[in-house]
């Protein structure tokens, strides 16, 4: 979706400044964020794509005053609300007022270090060939939906070229919103930066996307 969340080659928001490695929270309660998401995560009632769309459709105001944690913990509220797992009124509380729902699964602490080496893979297996080859020249779409997507805004409507064929993986689009996995496959797409951003980009320089084919066509 186009929203506050989609900043790539946007201006008037400052430098990007990484930051080191450690410390890996910035205080106590991020750590509990993360911990908390993760938990909730393994109750089955929404996969990780759902879940980014719950953080991008904040309102923008909100989410750009935001620190990370803090987009992932209002993201984590509006799901559990969505998903009838606590009331607004218990979220306002900070207390049970009403019986827990039956949820599939519970992350016990035995079982956090297996979860998370082993992730989540979302590579599935299609039944088509991929369109694409390495070296074709493809034009990603100009679209702009109402739901949750991973073509960035900056790259739509440009051409590229197909760096590597990456195998095929859940379609986001329609994951996000309980419209079933339909698996698709993805490239990595080079981007010339003067195609991206004219001829103010430094010559030379170019951006790499991962991409689904839905998203792509033939140049």
């Amino acid at each position: 979706m186009n929203s506050g969340h989609d900043l790539g080659g946007m201006q008037g928001f400052g430098p990007v400044q990484p930051e080191p490695l450690k410390p890996v929270f910035h205080a106590d309660w991020e750590g509990k964020a993360l911990a908390l998401t993760l938990a909730m995560a393994a109750s089955g009632k929404w996969n990780l794509d759902k879940s980014r769309h719950a953080r991008e459709s904040l309102p923008p105001p909100q989410y750009l005053t935001s620190s990370y944690y803090q987009i992932w913990l209002a993201a984590l509220e509006k799901l559990m609300v969505s998903e009838g797992l606590v009331t607004p009124d218990e979220m306002d509380a900070g207390q049970q007022k009403v019986p827990p729902i039956d949820v599939k699964g519970v992350l016990k602490a035995e079982m956090v270090p297996k979860v998370l080496k082993d992730g989540g893979p979302c590579d599935r297996p299609v039944e088509t060939t991929a369109r694409f080859k390495e070296g074709d020249k493809v034009r990603v779409k100009n679209f702009h939906p109402k739901g949750h997507t991973r073509a960035p805004r900056y790259v739509r409507g440009h051409l590229g070229t197909v760096e590597c064929v990456n195998g095929s993986f859940v379609y986001p689009d329609t994951n996000a919103h309980d419209q079933g996995e339909h698996p698709d496959w993805v490239y990595t797409v080079r981007f010339d930066a003067k195609e991206l951003w004219g001829e103010d980009a430094r010559a030379g320089d170019s951006v790499m996307a991962d991409l689904w084919e839905s998203y792509l066509e033939q140049a």
